[in-house]
């Protein structure tokens, strides 16, 4: 389904401020798998992300979406085949535009030559999707006076709507009070078990990346240092991560986040 060969990204290159931000990563990912990648600040998290999303080009190795060899596929391109959901409520959506204007331009997307009208039809299906989140009610408010929680629930009931091949979630409830993020997160996986999404999500907390998906990845300093699944990945502990990180890397792990319970 995706595939990494050989990646690296090397930002300044040749200048004294070069970084080796991600180093020879291989890496395949399976139609269906649901992936928690964990790593302290700056282990390549983001870069990875952002290789895979083609918000830079790399600097070496080769990316496959479906067999399709996407390594200099421009970002609006991969856009169509990658949703991508931010730390931020407000990446997601257009403020200034309504809740109805929103997930109209999200059904949308990647409809060459064809646009949808706003018809009963697709009033009837927004105010379905948006029940779970109270906003049935609010189709033609701005998106700029929803809460945090509400634009960033509503931006993955758009993201879900155009049924991407991958879905990228980074860090998505971070910057949500615990309720918030709670409703997110639940709606986040009734989506991804109801459309059968093939999802990597960025997660700071370890005992929650051991719960949820059917696979971790953990990353330090460029490099993916352990990738379990299944059974093996069910029976994992915290301190069975945090053992494991100091086996492979010779040290301890670096954020004190990662060890929420």
């Amino acid at each position: 389904m995706l595939d990494l060969e050989h990646v690296t990204k090397v930002f300044e290159p040749g200048t004294v401020n070069e970084k080796l931000a991600l180093e020879d990563i291989n890496l395949h990912v399976d139609k269906g798998d649901v992936i928690c990648l964990i790593g302290s600040n700056g282990s390549g998290k983001s870069t990875l992300f952002n290789s895979i999303s083609g918000s830079f080009p790399v600097t070496a190795g080769k990316i496959t979406l479906d067999g399709k060899d996407i390594t200099k596929m421009p970002e609006y391109k991969r856009s169509f085949q990658i949703g991508r959901i931010f730390q931020d409520p407000t990446r997601g959506t257009s403020g200034s535009m309504s809740i109805q204007d929103n997930m109209m331009l999200s059904m949308s997307k990647g409809m060459k030559g064809l646009k949808y009208s706003m018809s009963k039809e697709n009033l009837k299906l927004f105010k379905e999707l948006v029940k779970p989140i109270g906003l049935s009610d609010r189709l033609k408010d701005n998106v700029g006076l929803l809460s945090g929680g509400q634009r960033q629930a509503l931006t993955l009931i758009m993201v879900c709507m155009s049924k991407p091949n991958l879905l990228l979630l980074d860090e998505h409830t971070a910057a949500l009070d615990p309720k918030n993020a709670q409703v997110v997160m639940n709606l986040t996986d009734e989506y991804i078990k109801k459309l059968g999404l093939t999802c990597i999500m960025v997660t700071h907390n370890m005992q929650f990346a051991i719960e949820f998906g059917n696979r971790l990845i953990m990353m330090d300093e460029g490099k993916i240092i352990l990738d379990v699944k299944g059974e093996e990945k069910r029976k994992l502990s915290v301190p069975d991560l945090v053992m494991e990180f100091r086996r492979k890397r010779g040290k301890s792990f670096a954020s004190d986040q990662g060890l929420l319970v």
